[in-house]
């Protein structure tokens, strides 16, 4: 049964000049894998995962910060976050997610420019706080959303309003993307055409751009805030896969095969693999958290499943 869900706007106040972003509120299933997550998405596109964005939830002792979920490129909270979502919610947290990034009628998030996501964040952090009564947030990123979501720690102020930041597939010091980014970056014109291809956000991310150096400059961590990131060895999308690890303190970075060594789940499967999901939450919660139960995974599991879900 869908939980029910008080009544909240279907977009979350932004700055003047900033699209609002969308903030689902239609419950809909768990889900095991990003094709399964996409197809219920099409015929429900205001889907947000069971027991997100439940604005009634208040925070509690034992979990005191609501945690906000940041989806990654060309996707949404529904489509990243089914599986880690309702685990969250069964462990007693106050989870929340919005879609960001945006364009205007568009049915996927996360390929504008991310200035105008950072800005999106930020007033949905505000909203949280807000409705829940609580001082601070935990951040959740996966992919272009860890990257929107420490932005806005590290350079917009949100580091007063976080306690704990995780990275899923971090792009810390950006992608080469198989050696495109640099190709790109060497021709003129070149990364005009990438952003037609893919998107500006998924440009704004390569390895050198401008964002990414900014983001970093002057160090990955600011202080006040413990910063995880989880990464892959075998990460489709960031090579080399140290350049996920944050450098500076306050950071612990985790690499899935160092606890895991048969778990051999790539960039794209992250939010799907359980192993991943479970030490998502023993980082939110160390206390109470079970450890992660490690199982095997083969190498290349859940691209066939994104592959088909991009293109049908």
């Amino acid at each position: 049964m869908a939980m029910a869900v008080a009544f909240a706007p279907n977009v979350a106040a932004a700055p003047d000049g900033v699209p609002p972003a969308v903030v689902p509120l239609a419950q809909g299933p768990r889900q095991t894998d990003h094709l399964a997550a996409a197809r219920y998405l099409d015929a429900h596109p205001d889907s947000v995962p069971l027991g997100v964005n439940n604005f009634d939830c208040r925070p509690t002792a034992a979990h005191p910060r609501p945690v906000v979920l940041v989806h990654g490129t060309d996707s949404s909270a529904y489509s990243d976050w089914a599986a880690i979502g309702p685990q969250l919610v069964d462990a007693g947290m106050c989870v929340f997610a919005l879609n960001y990034g945006g364009a205007p009628g568009a049915d996927t998030y996360g390929t504008e420019d991310m200035r105008v996501s950072f800005a999106q964040l930020s007033a949905f952090v505000d909203d949280v706080l807000a409705r829940t009564g609580a001082t601070k947030v935990d951040l959740v990123g996966f992919s272009q959303g860890a990257t929107v979501s420490r932005f806005y720690v590290n350079k917009l102020g949100g580091a007063a309003k976080v306690d704990r930041w995780v990275g899923v597939a971090s792009p810390t010091y950006g992608g080469v993307m198989y050696g495109l980014m640099p190709l790109g970056q060497a021709v003129p014109g070149l990364l005009t055409v990438y952003e037609k291809v893919t998107s500006v956000a998924a440009v704004q991310q390569g390895q050198g751009q401008p964002i990414m150096v900014e983001l970093n400059a002057g160090g990955d961590t600011v202080p006040g805030v413990r910063y995880t990131t989880i990464g892959s060895r075998v990460d489709e999308m960031i090579q080399p896969f140290d350049s996920i690890a944050l450098r500076g303190p306050g950071a612990t970075n985790l690499v899935l095969q160092d606890l895991c060594p048969v778990d051999m789940t790539g960039h794209f499967h992250m939010v799907y693999d359980p192993f991943v999901a479970q030490l998502v939450r023993k980082t939110l919660d160390p206390d109470n958290a079970p450890a992660p139960v490690c199982v095997p995974v083969a190498l290349g599991t859940g691209i066939p499943e994104v592959i088909i879900a991009g293109n049908s």
